[in-house]
């Protein structure tokens, strides 16, 4: 049996009185991307927050590394061996690219975070080349590259990425999947949120598209094409994962506590903006 990372079980969450996922079933193994569609409000970036503790779980379990989290503060599960970047190039831009990557590593000792730099560095030699750039003054594709070198820095087990190619140009995404691929070879289990279905399928190992808070396909990519997705998007048919002759079945940093600077980042931008 093959050893998982990460799994989920019968998942229900939501906010307040509003239930977005019901019933879901996901799972990452060493060396395996897990690519997760579906069209926008499908509940892909609620299952990533549930996954991560922001969003408490109703029902169902969440294990990592064999051991229920479902309960841990998300602070926990981060130093448990699970990671998230979100979506936006969430990066703290008047910071240099070496802050952004220390803060990343800020609960490692001091020879552990250094080695952890070397390493990012050598994954992402364009940030050692930028290292003493505030990472505003990076591309889009290097805000990228920073948030996950920052996501890496603990060396998590379990690395989920929120639609990284969002905003992207499309040489940019090319290099992006590339990274993801290097980091499935270096046995990192890795989940894949993405809109971009083509260029999501081209990397998956598994599949999992959510159809309004339902699983309504669950399978090994080689069985999955991109039709069949785009099927499900326009509401034209969908696959379940007890079986493929039922239409219709279906009814969204690491994971640490560097959010508030970030947010307040970017309040500072909107102010700066509303300014002009």
């Amino acid at each position: 049996m093959t050893e998982l990372y990460l799994s989920v079980e019968n998942l229900v969450s939501g906010y307040g009185d509003l239930t977005v996922l019901r019933d879901v079933a996901l799972s990452a193994a060493p060396g395996k991307i897990t690519v997760v569609l579906g069209a926008n409000g499908a509940g892909k970036t609620t299952l990533l927050s549930t996954i991560t503790g922001v969003v408490k779980a109703q029902a169902g379990t969440v294990e990592l590394l064999g051991r229920d989290v479902t309960r841990t503060p998300t602070h926990l599960r981060g130093r448990q061996g699970l990671a998230l970047v979100q979506e936006g190039k969430r990066v703290f831009r008047q910071r240099t690219v070496e802050e952004n990557l220390a803060l990343g590593g800020r609960h490692l000792g001091r020879r552990d975070r250094a080695a952890a730099m070397e390493v990012a560095y050598r994954r992402f030699p364009v940030l050692k080349d930028k290292s003493r750039q505030k990472a505003a003054l990076l591309s889009g594709g290097q805000q990228q590259m920073l948030a996950i070198a920052q996501a890496l820095m603990p060396e998590p087990k379990v690395l989920m990425l929120d639609e990284p190619s969002a905003g992207l140009a499309p040489v940019i995404v090319k290099e992006l999947l590339a990274t993801v691929r290097m980091l499935r070879d270096e046995g990192k289990a890795v989940v894949l949120v993405e809109q971009l279905v083509g260029e999501a399928l081209s990397v998956a190992d598994q599949v999992l598209v959510l159809g309004r808070g339902r699983v309504v396909i669950d399978e090994p990519a080689s069985a999955v094409t991109e039709e069949d997705v785009r099927a499900i998007y326009l509401g034209l048919g969908a696959m379940t994962t007890s079986s493929r002759e039922a239409p219709g079945a279906a009814v969204p940093g690491a994971c640490q506590d560097v959010s508030r600077e970030s947010r307040q980042s970017s309040s500072g931008r909107r102010r700066g903006s509303a300014g002009r």
